[in-house]
């Protein structure tokens, strides 16, 4: 028998007694919270890095059509990385476990800062992505399980605040050596910052804490298909016929259709049961979360955009692009203080807030200027409001996640939360590749292209945060929650 929906919602975050930043930084638990925040940094660094040198990197070696792909591409082998991480636990145990993933995220790295050619670029990129996948979802996963539950708000408002910290890291590193025609460079950067890393977790993880006994099933068939759905966008994205970029969204929409019915009786699941219905607080929660991802996916482009149209430096082009995950982390260390008292406001202000940047995006990104500040406050004011509304909501729905799955899918619903997220990264990736290069990105190219494209990138994903917040609106009716 289904679970009814009233054993499944979360008993809310103001049921638990307030924990203070100085018990998660102190001890014990402030060594396994360095781990963990040092993966996601490692991760969140490189993202901002490779962000900041496409412009350069496509100048370079070619490939402008297959922009999008060095992110797709990335977070697509993320996925695979998410979904595959409880088996590697299982094997290696949580220090084996970071060590195999940072060893991976190097390989990646040095393949990319050794391309010639952007097929060497992805390849390199998808080796990245795998390590980083597993980086990332070691970080979620192992808060659960090294963390007492009054810490979990706070930890994950620490691993959200690490993007952050790649926003001062990231743009610095990749605009510093594009200005200087090095982007290789930036990537050698990683490899030294990763071997240390490994050596960090090693020395403060424990060595096993994983039920060794646990049978790990994997969902190969969702995989298959969450892969085929994000590669047919990407394939039709790079046609200029419109009737093969129709056919790419539509298979990868009928892909993801399967998932959901094989996945509603597989053995190995991707998601919990009954996440794929909008009637249970799961399926609305993880829909609010890819919508949220969603939002924010024309970041890939505003660095190009920001230097063919308002004559940035890629130095400035890679800071003003993260202020996007500036506001994000703003808002994660404010949400999770404001969490106790107003989780459910905080989950319906969060789309609005997205919203509302995107329109001043829609608005002012087009426009040409050289640099004009009556131009670039209004864009940095967008990235800001998007990135703030994001992670407004952010801490209230991945706790809200934690606490809805039922005991015996705790696993799969951590786990999940990360796959959704990653899926929703990538699929919407693939989706701004297709919008950008639908608005002549490309052909005809120069700035004209580029305003095209911003305008048309800002408005499609603004649908995004206007359905989030009517979902989010049904989680707070599904939970019953009241401020």
């Amino acid at each position: 028998m289904q679970s009814s929906i009233e054993e499944t919602t979360p008993a809310g975050i103001a049921g638990h007694a307030p924990a203070g930043w100085g018990e998660l930084l102190s001890g014990k638990n402030g060594l396994y919270a360095l781990a963990l925040a040092g993966g996601v940094t490692l991760h969140a660094v490189n993202m901002y890095i490779a962000t900041t040198v496409m412009p350069s990197v496509v100048q370079d070696i070619g490939g402008m059509d297959f922009y999008a792909w060095a992110t797709t591409l990335f977070v697509v082998a993320s996925i695979l990385g998410a979904a595959l991480t409880a088996r590697l636990l299982k094997s290696a145990g949580p220090r084996g476990a970071y060590v195999v993933a940072t060893l991976l995220f190097a390989a990646g790295t040095l393949i990319s800062s050794l391309a010639i050619n952007m097929p060497v670029m992805l390849a390199g990129r998808s080796v990245q992505g795998l390590g980083g996948g597993f980086l990332y979802a070691l970080a979620y996963g192992l808060t659960r399980v090294v963390l007492p539950e009054r810490l979990w708000g706070r930890a994950i408002g620490l691993i959200s605040a690490m993007f952050g910290v790649a926003t001062l890291i990231g743009p610095a590193i990749g605009g510093i050596f594009a200005e200087y025609g090095a982007w290789r460079a930036a990537f050698w950067w990683l490899l030294p910052v990763s071997g240390l890393f490994a050596v960090v977790a090693f020395a403060t993880l424990p060595r096993s804490s994983w039920d060794r006994n646990e049978r790990v099933s994997i969902p190969v068939l969702q995989l298959i298909l969450l892969t085929g759905a994000v590669l047919a966008v990407s394939a039709g994205s790079l046609s200029q016929e419109t009737l093969w970029k129709v056919v790419g969204l539509g298979a990868a929409i009928f892909m993801i259709a399967i998932i959901a019915v094989v996945d509603r009786d597989a053995k190995a699941r991707l998601l919990p049961r009954r996440s794929f219905s909008l009637s249970t607080p799961l399926g609305a929660l993880y829909l609010t979360i890819a919508l949220l991802m969603l939002s924010m996916q024309p970041e890939i482009y505003v660095p190009y955009l920001l230097q063919h149209l308002h004559g940035q430096s890629p130095l400035w082009a890679g800071y003003l692009a993260a202020l996007m995950a500036i506001g994000w982390t703003v808002a994660s260390f404010l949400s999770s203080r404001w969490q106790e008292k107003g989780g459910d406001r905080l989950v319906v202000a969060g789309p609005v807030l997205a919203l509302a940047g995107l329109v001043l995006l829609a608005i002012f990104l087009p426009i040409h200027g050289s640099g004009n500040w009556s131009l670039l406050a209004p864009v940095c004011l967008g990235l800001i409001l998007i990135g703030f509304g994001i992670g407004l909501a952010w801490p209230s729905l991945v706790t809200r996640v934690y606490q809805s799955a039922p005991p015996t899918e705790q696993d799969l619903a951590a786990g999940g939360m990360t796959t959704v997220q990653l899926f929703a990264i990538a699929f919407g990736t693939a989706c701004a590749g297709m919008v950008a290069n639908f608005a002549g990105i490309a052909v005809p190219g120069g700035v004209e292209g580029a305003a095209n494209a911003s305008l048309w990138l800002s408005v499609i994903f603004a649908l995004a945060p206007v359905i989030a917040v009517a979902v989010a609106s049904k989680v707070i009716r599904i939970a019953g929650g009241k401020d």
